[in-house]
């Protein structure tokens, strides 16, 4: 029975001994977990600023995508005295962004705080960017944490007992009072706003693009900034003018007014004119649309009279021979009577030219040049039947002569 105390002192004095190699700044905390992450064999530090750690401790898990790649090893008062640094060692195989975010979150209602790592917010980490190396911090503006389960609390007592659900109750009685019979109309006004909605919804792309569009606008704006300076400071002369004739405009336009009225006024006394003229011009215009070509056709001839655009046929050379056919009234000596010789006209002796030969006084005749053909005709021209004159001078009494 006195052996015991021997064969128990052993044991405690080699624990006590292993206790001894320990360095004298190590402790519990310095101890991995079990079941922690697995670091690796080449694990890297990164430095976390934090406004408000809470009750984060050493060995808690550092989490990408809630799976736990690193832990705790540190947490420390920065040099500001008024940030918490907390230093993260990171299993070597995780690559995260250089610029990745870290946030300290809570497993569950009563869980354990730990660190969750993450690209920035918006967007994907960049597979081929840059990396948090070992040593890499990072600063207090891409580092928080999520509101406790006491804060939360805090604020709605604050809501509960500060009169908060007194005023609920005020907003909801008066929004009673403004719906309460008009709920068809709020109702319809609400399937409208999902219609409105769902029409902006399907127009995106549209909406998008007329942005774009004001977008350049104002770039191409912006880019002649200087040109669009100059324009206005041209407009300012045509506007001091402007402002110089403000009272002649104003009179112009008070005539305007004025005109416009008797011009109301002649249009309503003369619509049934106008409407009646309108009528009766309808079977016009359905003739002249009728005529069809033959209307321009028409015109062509006319603005061609005498000479049509067949007499250009006719023409052989630089001259153009006529043949002239008058008619001439019975008793009248307008024209005198011609003859085919030159020089064969035969005059009553002793007669004046002015009187006719039958002694009846009357006009003179209009005094024309006589008409030699440059080739004598072969035979006598008939003239409605008649023999035309000879050489004895006689004039016919009636008929034509050519």
């Amino acid at each position: 029975m006195r052996r015991l105390p021997g064969a128990l002192a052993l044991p405690l004095a080699l624990a006590l001994s292993g206790c001894s190699l320990l360095p004298e700044t190590s402790g519990l905390e310095r101890l991995p977990l079990p079941g922690g992450a697995d670091l690796g064999s080449r694990p890297y530090d990164v430095t976390a600023e934090f406004a408000d750690v809470l009750s984060l401790v050493p060995q808690s898990a550092v989490k990408v995508n809630d799976v736990a790649v690193g832990r705790v090893t540190a947490v420390e008062l920065a040099e500001d005295g008024w940030t918490a640094e907390v230093t993260l060692r990171v299993n070597g195989g995780v690559r995260l962004p250089a610029d990745a975010y870290a946030h300290l979150e809570q497993s569950s209602l009563l869980g354990e705080k730990y660190i969750q790592l993450t690209p920035p917010p918006g967007r994907a980490a960049k597979t081929g960017g840059g990396r948090l190396r070992d040593g890499a911090a990072i600063p207090l503006a891409r580092t928080g944490r999520n509101p406790e389960v006491e804060e939360v609390f805090g604020a709605l007592s604050l809501l509960l007992n500060g009169g908060g659900v007194e005023q609920i109750k005020t907003i909801a009685i008066e929004l009673n009072k403004a719906i309460g019979g008009r709920e068809p109309q709020i109702r319809s006004l609400l399937k409208r706003l999902d219609t409105l909605v769902t029409s902006l919804d399907g127009n995106k792309r549209n909406i998008t693009a007329a942005l774009d569009g004001v977008n350049r606008l104002s770039a191409t704006l912006a880019a002649r900034k200087a040109g669009i300076g100059r324009v206005l400071t041209g407009l300012s002369p045509g506007l001091k003018v402007l402002d110089e004739q403000r009272g002649s405009l104003l009179t112009m336009l008070r005539a305007l007014d004025d005109l416009s009225g008797v011009a109301v006024d002649v249009v309503e006394r003369s619509k049934e004119d106008t409407i009646a003229s309108l009528k009766a011009l309808g079977p016009v215009l359905t003739a002249l649309a009728d005529s069809g070509r033959a209307l321009p056709d028409s015109l062509q001839v006319l603005l061609t009279y005498p000479f049509t655009d067949e007499v250009l046929n006719g023409v052989k050379g630089d001259y153009l021979n006529v043949y002239l056919e008058v008619t001439a009234v019975p008793g009248t000596q307008i024209i005198p009577a011609l003859t085919p010789a030159a020089g064969s006209r035969s005059r009553t002796a002793g007669q004046r030219p002015s009187e006719p030969a039958d002694g009846r006084g009357g006009s003179p005749p209009l005094p024309l040049p006589s008409v030699a053909p440059s080739v004598p005709p072969a035979g006598p021209l008939p003239s409605e039947g008649r023999t035309p004159t000879g050489d004895d001078g006689r004039t016919p009494a009636e008929g034509s002569d050519r």
